[in-house]
């Protein structure tokens, strides 16, 4: 697939079917986030791969929006060790850094014909209680990782139609040219 495919490809999946993702799917999206850039190449990151149903079940229910995620056969929290990167610009790197290094995992997952959703809503003080998070780290975001359901369902077809996800803005809208 041409890599501007499996970006256009990509979409958020909020219901996935039971069957099991393959380990070497998991590691090679894995290895994928492995080899994104980061500042000062210090790669903060860390990854916590969940398969316990009953974790992810008891992460599903940390809040009210979320309570999709318990289809989700693996769910990836990406951390970051905020000590192991920088400030530039009065702006802390690390959550740059694991952004990439997550970007990485979805769109490599998306060429392997995996499902993922980008879940930036979500209360870590609990989460970092439940996985046993270290107090210096933090949990930038989250990612379900699985096979697409055959139908789309009322979750799905519920949330496409509140955020209008289907929808982008042209170039003409984003970009500027030599000045703003």
């Amino acid at each position: 697939m041409e890599f501007i495919d499996v970006i256009k490809a990509r979409t958020s999946v909020r219901e996935y079917s039971e069957k099991q993702v393959e380990e070497e799917k998991i590691i090679y999206v894995l290895e994928c986030a492995r080899l994104a850039p980061s500042s000062a190449n210090k790669q903060c990151w860390r990854f916590i791969v969940i398969q316990n149903k009953v974790t992810i079940e008891q992460i599903a229910k940390t809040t009210i929006i979320n309570r999709w995620l318990k289809t989700t056969p693996v769910l990836i929290v990406a951390c970051a060790d905020p000590t192991d990167s920088g400030t530039v610009n009065s702006i802390e790197y690390y959550t740059v850094d694991v952004s990439i290094a997550l970007e990485h995992i979805i769109l490599a997952a998306t060429n392997l014909g995996l499902g993922t959703c980008w879940v930036a809503e979500f209360n870590e003080e609990k989460l970092k209680e439940l996985l046993e998070v270290p107090k210096r780290i933090r949990i930038v975001a989250l990612t379900p990782l699985g096979y697409l359901v055959d139908k789309k369902g009322i979750t799905e077809q519920i949330t496409k139609t509140l955020l209008k996800s289907n929808k982008r803005k042209t170039l003409d809208e984003i970009v500027h040219h030599e000045q703003w």
